[in-house]
Formats: structure tokens, C-alpha cells, sequence
């Protein structure tokens, strides 16, 4: 790759510009989560854990929703680069028809088959039945969420991230006020527990939604129109499907990989799930700069690479770099400096065996961090903004599903090492792949324009300005 000059003061105002809103809703989505977990601090371990595992069942959909915002989001950054809002509004159609098809089924095992759920990630009877109750009411929130995930990575796309924030602040803090009633019985509610959390959650999606089609209404260019599902573009669908599909496999494949590591701790008792649960809490709060850094660079990379300007594009990709180590190294300090808070909270449910595991576990993440915010910045941020899909996909597949996972196993059921050696293990997966996406990044070969011309009629540009 050719020798990068210095960066343009505007590319960092305009990534500080979207880096503030976002860090702050990743702030909030974690905080969501988070705000679970301490409520529930105060009931028992055992509704710590089983909700935690129950949440994997949602990371997995997650992974879904994410590598479909991808196809969306590059898409539609760099069509926002060359102003094609036509197709900005057939690719959320598209993403939609997906995103909707999937949700519903997730949303329907929810709701009939809970218990079967749950016997995936634990044998434990008691967490069964409370992570059954709380999936069973989680199968609203899917649905919900399938449109609402699509129609934020358009906005994020065309950098409509303040609109996105109020959305999420809205939801965060419907979701505390419900949280409290429905775990401690507030205001003459009866006290859930687990369940309370799920109806909390599912309540305030279904309020994000209506917000979203409220925002809509008064949007100019980019509505959330469902009729959209029903219109066919088949270069736009066939570009959509090249690019999402390795990102949806790369996100999904990631995402029950990572899930595993929740299967084999919840195989090794009830403390390594309780410690574990509390630690994924606290990395997802301390990793939120790095996956903005992630977010913003690739919406402008985005943008840039969709004018045409690829050599540009590599010279933002390096400014993205930079703050994405910083912003790890961050991330690590401030996760050694929270420990003795984390202790002393998760001291008030967590036995003595599992208040040791939490503690070498926060430790252990103070530098996985660094490797997470590397990777997901390159494979998730500046790769994708310049439609390299595949990539990521044949990468963290051979990570997770060659090394990290049968290593685990391995570790955990042949050689029955101690949990935290098994932990330690799991946590290596990000480093090993740091050669391979760092030869990848130097090259250049993920820089590309992935626009087309001419893809619509003049009456249908005419048509989308009319409504």
C-alpha cells in the first residue's frame, strides 16, 4: 500500500461528529442490558444467570440483524455518497423483506419452545424454567426489533445519528422505569424477577417502534415505509445478497461461536455463568468507543469510497486505525480502574467461588478488549464500507470454529483444566487473528465502489420525491 499523507482536518471533524452520538447509543444499549443485570442483583444468582443465558438466544439474532444492517448500512452510505436516495430506499425494503422473515421465526420458537432454548446452554432445572419465562415474553421484542435495527443502520448510514440517539434515550430510560416495577413490584405491579425484565424490554421496543414510525412521517428522504418489502430490484436485491449474506454468515457464525463460550461455562456450574454474565456487562460498557470508532469510520469510509475516491478512502482508513487502538487502550484502563467498584456490587449475590472467578475474569479482559476493538474496527468497519464481506466471514469462521471453540472443549470436557484456565483459553481468539486482518488492512484490496448508475426509471426518482 502506498505511503499515507496526512489526514484532513475535516475527516476528523466529521467522525468526531458522528463518534459522540454514537459512543453515547452504544452507551445505552449496553446500559440496557446492564441496568438487568444490577436489578437483578438484588433478586438472586440464579435469575443473573439464567437471564444471561437466555440472552444468547437474542445475541444470535443479533448477529442476524447486524450482518443485515452491514449489507444496508454499505449500501447505503455509498449511495449517500453520490445522493441516490432512491436506492438508499429500495436497499431498507430489501434489508426489511430479511430482516421481518427471520425475527418471526426467532420470535416464534420463543414462544413455543422456550424450555428446548434454554437446554442448550444449561442442564440446570432451575435456570430452565426461569430462562424459559423470560424467553416466552422476549418473542415481542423480535419482532419488533427486526424493523427497528434496519431502519436505524439506514439513518446511521446517512448520518442521521442524532435522530438514532433520541430513540435510544427514550428507550433507555422506558426500559429502567419498567424494570423497576416489574422486578420490585412498583406502584402496585406484582414482582417478576426474570420475567418482569422481559416484559420491561418488550414494552419498550414496541414504543421504539411506534417512535420510529413517528420519525418517519417527518423524515424528507429516508422514510420507514413497509410497503417498500413488497417492491422487487433485482441488480439492487442480487448486490444485496453478495454483500450481506457473507456478513450476515460472518456475524451469525461469530455469534453462536461466541455463544458456545457461554455453553461451556454454563457446563462448568452455575458460578462460571453468574461471573461470566456480569463480566459481558462490563466489557460491553468499556468496548463502546471502540465500536463507534468501527461505526463512524465505515459510514465514512463509506460515503467516500461511493464518489469514487478510493485513495482517500485508505487514507481515512488509516486516521480509523489509529483511534481504534487508542480507543482500546482506553477501554483497558478504564476496566482496570471500575474492578474494585464491579467487586464490591456483584459482592451483594455472587458466592465466594464465583466473586474469584469475576475478579481474574475483569483482568483477563482488561487487554481482550484491545484485540476486539482492532478486529471489529477493520473486518466490521473498514473492510465493509468497501463491500469486502467475504473476508470476515472465511476469517472469524476459521478462528472461532477451527481454534477457539474445539480449544475450549477441549480444555474444558478432555483435559478438565480449572474454569479459569478454560476462560483463559476462550479469550485468546481475538490475537490470533490480528496477523491475517492486519496483512489484509495493508494491502488495500477491500477499497472499492460498489455503486451502480441507471438502476431506476425517471418516474420512479419522480415518485420517491413525491412522497
Amino acid at each position: 500500500m502506498q505511503k499515507i499523507k496526512s489526514v484532513d482536518p475535516g475527516f476528523r471533524s466529521q467522525m468526531y461528529k458522528l463518534l459522540i452520538p454514537l459512543v453515547i447509543q452504544n452507551l445505552l444499549n449496553a446500559a440496557v442490558s446492564s441496568s438487568d443485570v444490577v436489578m437483578l442483583n438484588y433478586v438472586s444468582q440464579s435469575s443473573i444467570s439464567a437471564v444471561s443465558l437466555a440472552a444468547n438466544y437474542a445475541q444470535v439474532l443479533g448477529s442476524v440483524f447486524y450482518g443485515l444492517g452491514t449489507g444496508a448500512t454499505l449500501l447505503c452510505a455509498q449511495y449517500y455518497g453520490k445522493k441516490d436516495f432512491r436506492a438508499i430506499q429500495a436497499v431498507q425494503g430489501i434489508a426489511l423483506r430479511f430482516s421481518m422473515a427471520i425475527s418471526a421465526v426467532f420470535a416464534l420458537a420463543a414462544f413455543t419452545v422456550p424450555q428446548v432454548l434454554m437446554r442448550l446452554f444449561t442442564n440446570d432445572a432451575e435456570l430452565i424454567s426461569i430462562g424459559a419465562g423470560y424467553l416466552r415474553i422476549m418473542g415481542i421484542t423480535y419482532l419488533c426489533w427486526g424493523i427497528i435495527e434496519v431502519y436505524m443502520s439506514v439513518l446511521r448510514s446517512i448520518g442521521r445519528v442524532t435522530i438514532c440517539l433520541a430513540l435510544n434515550i427514550m428507550t433507555f430510560f422506558l426500559n429502567i422505569a419498567l424494570n423497576a416495577v416489574f422486578i420490585f413490584g412498583l406502584l402496585g405491579a406484582p414482582k417478576l424477577g426474570a420475567v418482569g425484565v422481559a416484559i420491561a424490554t418488550a414494552a419498550s421496543r414496541v414504543v421504539e417502534l411506534v417512535g420510529s414510525f413517528v420519525v418517519s412521517a417527518f423524515s424528507k428522504d429516508v422514510k420507514l415505509k413497509l410497503s417498500e418489502v413488497l417492491r422487487r430490484n433485482k441488480v439492487l436485491t442480487g448486490d444485496f445478497v453478495r454483500l450481506a449474506l457473507p456478513a450476515l454468515g460472518n456475524d451469525v457464525s461469530w455469534g453462536v461461536a461466541f455463544s458456545m463460550y457461554s455453553v461451556i461455562l454454563g457446563h462448568l456450574g452455575n458460578d462460571a455463568v453468574a461471573a461470566n454474565s456480569i463480566v459481558v456487562v462490563i466489557r460491553n460498557l468499556t468496548t463502546t468507543f471502540c465500536f463507534a470508532v468501527a461505526g463512524a469510520g465505515g459510514i465514512l469510509l463509506g460515503n467516500v469510497m461511493g464518489t469514487g475516491d478510493l485513495d482517500k478512502a485508505k487514507k481515512y482508513a488509516s486516521e480509523v486505525m489509529k483511534m481504534t487502538v487508542f480507543s482500546g487502550a482506553v477501554g483497558g484502563v478504564i476496566l482496570i480502574a471500575a474492578i474494585p467498584l464491579v467487586l464490591r456490587f456483584a459482592s451483594a449475590s455472587l458466592s465466594d467461588t464465583a466473586m474469584g472467578y469475576l475478579r481474574v475474569m475483569l483482568w483477563i479482559n482488561s487487554y481482550y478488549i484491545m484485540g476486539a476493538a482492532v478486529n471489529t474496527s477493520l473486518i466490521a468497519g473498514v473492510f465493509r464500507a468497501g463491500g469486502d464481506t467475504r473476508f470476515g466471514l472465511i476469517c472469524d469462521s476459521i478462528d472461532m470454529w477451527c481454534y477457539a471453540v474445539p480449544l475450549g472443549f477441549l480444555a474444558a470436557f478432555v483435559l478438565k483444566l480449572p474454569v479459569l484456565w478454560v476462560y483463559f483459553l476462550l479469550c485468546t481468539d481475538e490475537f490470533v487473528k490480528w496477523p491475517w486482518v492486519l496483512r489484509h488492512y495493508r494491502s488495500g484490496a477491500w477499497a472499492k465502489n460498489i455503486t451502480r448508475e441507471g438502476l431506476f426509471s425517471e418516474e420512479e426518482n419522480a415518485s420517491l420525491s413525491k412522497s
